[in-house]
């Protein structure tokens, strides 16, 4: 998935208001950009840290900015948009190249299903059982090298791990894919000390037949690319 727009360096002066962040731009000039993350953002929106920023012209957005990516030391970088994760998978599902889906021709985002919910993506193919794949965008490391989910308490999510099962059970296959959007973790885990309830509901999930998938992705400024399986410690 590469950006629509070349992405501008900047420094970050603030977060604030959740979605909004004040940031200098190269030239001096400071301006609002847009962030397209609720999540606590953990150790990525401290100010003075350089990121990345995707501008825009049209007239039907307010903010002329979009904030997308956290520049580390090493060149490393970290994803921050959320709704990144499901454009990249949605291209390589449709290009048949995550690992243990190849054989699915028919990519669904998207689709209603359980308790009022949605799932991701709603995957089929010819002799295979369809696969209901809920996606989550991972960006929360504490340690080096080891990336966590969730950065917050997430109710919405036990709930979405409450669904899979239910799937799983009727014979579907149901899988909880994990994105990591960091270029400096080669290994997953579970947050379960920020958010004990989800680390019971996937335990449960777990038990219940769901499967767990954790990728990562290559990161550029230029664009992102789902990446290889990475360890999954839990």
């Amino acid at each position: 998935m590469r950006f629509q727009t070349e992405l501008v360096p900047a420094t970050l002066i603030r977060r604030y208001k959740r979605f909004l962040a004040d940031c200098r731009l190269e030239d001096g000039r400071e301006i609002v950009a847009h962030c397209a993350n609720p999540g606590s953002m953990t150790g990525l929106a401290e100010p003075g840290m350089r990121i990345w920023l995707e501008p825009n012209d049209d007239p039907k957005k307010k903010l002329k900015f979009g904030w997308r990516l956290v520049e580390h030391e090493g060149g490393h970088f970290t994803g921050v948009d959320t709704s990144v994760p499901n454009k990249a998978l949605r291209a390589a599902f449709e290009a048949c190249v995550v690992p243990g889906f190849e054989e699915y021709t028919t990519v669904r985002p998207e689709q209603k299903y359980g308790e009022g919910s949605r799932i991701d993506f709603l995957l089929q193919g010819n002799g295979l059982p369809d696969a209901y794949v809920e996606v989550k965008s991972v960006t929360l490391s504490r340690q080096g090298g080891l990336a966590e989910f969730p950065d917050s308490v997430t109710v919405r999510g036990a709930k979405h791990l409450h669904e899979l099962s239910r799937m799983s059970d009727a014979g579907h296959r149901a899988i909880m894919l994990y994105l990591v959007q960091r270029t400096d973790c080669d290994r997953f885990t579970l947050a379960s000390d920020i958010d004990p309830g989800y680390a019971v509901a996937y335990a449960a999930a777990s038990g219940a037949g769901v499967e767990t998938l954790c990728l990562g992705t290559h990161i550029t400024p230029a664009g992102v690319q789902v990446g290889a399986p990475l360890a999954v410690i839990i």
